[in-house]
């Protein structure tokens, strides 16, 4: 059996993308539910991301709304 971990095929749970983001998971639902990010369910109902696409997202600032830095 092929043990495949490339990005491509990757999924990542809500808090792997939220820690990604530097926000919270229930943000990352949110971006899901509002059709900004495409999210697959578990057998169990669980949200699962593309690895691929979370990283595609990060390189375009335009992407997904990301959180302002703290004002100093």
């Amino acid at each position: 059996m092929k043990n495949d971990t490339n990005a491509e095929n990757r999924l990542l749970t809500p808090s792997e993308v939220a820690a990604l983001f530097r926000v919270d998971p229930k943000t990352v639902t949110r971006w899901a539910q509002q059709g900004k990010l495409h999210s697959i369910r578990t057998l169990g109902g669980h949200r699962r991301y593309s690895e691929a696409e979370i990283r595609a997202f990060l390189a375009d600032p335009q992407g997904v709304p990301l959180p302002r830095p703290p004002e100093e």
